[in-house]
């Protein structure tokens, strides 16, 4: 399977303390990446790498076999790459549907695939609920119709139903080429079909393979 995206000996530092230990990853072209682990295991860490939002004190970020290291943020960006944080993903001043105007062209398949956001289209998104913000995050990300979408626990907050219609809508953006890695602390039942799943624990990989495997669950569940 060809490789859109990987970190290869990475390592990101936060002062004395080292997140990522010098991990070995690799996220498949037109396809789902699912980032398994508990809180504090690496995967924002990994996500930041990959998209420069942290630099890396070692090792490399490539896409599509090119070195990220001399490419800031913006240019990432205007490259095709996308990252939603898990929170505090939104411009709170604007409406949300100026946010969802600032992802590009797609906002409008965008109200269509999460209709929930077409009755807060006028209200400023700092006023929305954690979960209603997340859901514009979301969006905006997929209005910008990105090559490679970074997404940091994008169900958080929100209602199981829309997070199955958000899993059956990145599974078949993968289809039609796009390449996704999500992470979360267990692996959805609606993301079975993902391509690969890494396992991080303690800035290391513990785990990567097939989601049906037996591995992720023993580590992604919470002691």
């Amino acid at each position: 399977m060809p490789v859109e995206a990987a970190l290869r000996s990475a390592r990101v530092r936060y002062g004395p303390l080292e997140a990522l230990h010098g991990v070995d990853l690799a996220f498949p072209s037109a396809a789902v990446t699912v980032l398994l682990g508990r809180n504090g295991a690496g995967r924002t860490s990994a996500l930041h790498a990959l998209a420069g939002v942290v630099p890396l004190s070692g090792g490399r970020a490539l896409w599509r076999g090119r070195d990220l290291g001399g490419l800031s943020v913006h240019q990432r960006v205007r490259r095709g790459l996308a990252l939603v944080p898990a929170e505090r993903g939104v411009f709170g001043s604007l409406t949300v549907a100026e946010n969802l105007g600032l992802g590009g062209p797609g906002h409008e398949e965008v109200v269509e695939l999460f209709p929930e956001l077409a009755p807060l289209l006028p209200r400023r998104a700092g006023t929305l609920s954690g979960g209603q913000q997340q859901l514009v995050a979301v969006g905006r990300a997929l209005a910008a119709r990105p090559a490679l979408l970074l997404l940091d626990e994008p169900e958080r907050g929100l209602a199981p139903a829309v997070a199955a219609r958000l899993h059956a809508h990145l599974l078949a953006g993968a289809a039609d080429g796009r390449t996704v890695v999500l992470a979360a602390q267990s692996l959805p039942r609606t993301l079975a079909a993902a391509a690969v799943v890494h396992v991080l624990h303690r800035g290391e990989v513990v785990f990567s393979g097939e989601p049906g495997e037996p591995a992720p669950e023993r580590f992604a569940t919470p002691r």
